[in-house]
């Protein structure tokens, strides 16, 4: 019996034993910028939207009810001039009747869901000077023309007919928040019922 390698063999053992070397680790970086400004969000009411009481005799049975759209402010202020987006997120994950970018309004009866609310904002004033609102899908690599604060995207303002944020000191938006409520044939609504949407927006450093 030969001892002998045949030479296409050791060449397929040694390229084998080479892969097993160089995946025998790998790098973990951690990188990132630490801004000397800080920027502070706030929204009018305390961010209150007090719908108050809706008989659900009011409310259709089949399809959705649309309430009326509560506008409010939402202002930032930064202690530079910053680049910064708004992001947003949903504390009731799951619940939104219609997703769509929305938010939910809770869970009544268990795993009813009640309904969603939306955030559109317009007239946005940077600095004195109005500008353009805009909108990331993938967390600030592309940006569009934008309107909406959604739970998919985050918004920002540009300075007019551009597509590139700009930095602010001060950031001022009208805020319309929509509401709706899922139909009734799909609730269990005989005693009463919490709305409870809740949402945070957090200035994002770009």
């Amino acid at each position: 019996m030969s001892k002998s390698f045949h030479p296409l063999v050791a060449a397929l053992l040694l390229s084998a034993a080479t892969q097993a070397v160089a995946a025998s680790s790998v790098d973990l970086s951690v990188r990132g910028l630490i801004t000397p400004s800080a920027c502070v969000p706030e929204i009018s009411n305390a961010g209150v939207y007090d719908i108050g009481k809706i008989s659900a005799k009011d409310l259709n049975v089949e399809t959705y009810t649309r309430l009326d759209p509560h506008n409010m402010q939402l202002k930032v202020t930064c202690e530079a001039a910053t680049l910064l987006a708004l992001q947003p997120k949903d504390n009731r994950p799951g619940t939104a009747f219609r997703d769509e970018g929305g938010f939910g309004l809770g869970l009544i009866n268990g795993d009813e869901k009640l309904g969603a609310f939306w955030v559109t904002l317009a007239s946005a004033v940077a600095d004195g000077a109005s500008a353009e609102i805009i909108e990331s899908l993938d967390g600030g690599s592309t940006w569009i023309r934008g309107g909406y604060l959604a739970t998919d995207s985050i918004a920002s303002v540009a300075e007019n007919a551009t597509l590139v944020p700009t930095p602010v000191q001060t950031l001022s938006m009208e805020m319309t928040v929509k509401v709706i409520i899922a139909p009734t044939n799909t609730l269990t609504l005989t005693q009463e019922v919490p709305i409870d949407g809740s949402a945070t927006v957090t200035v994002m450093y770009l």
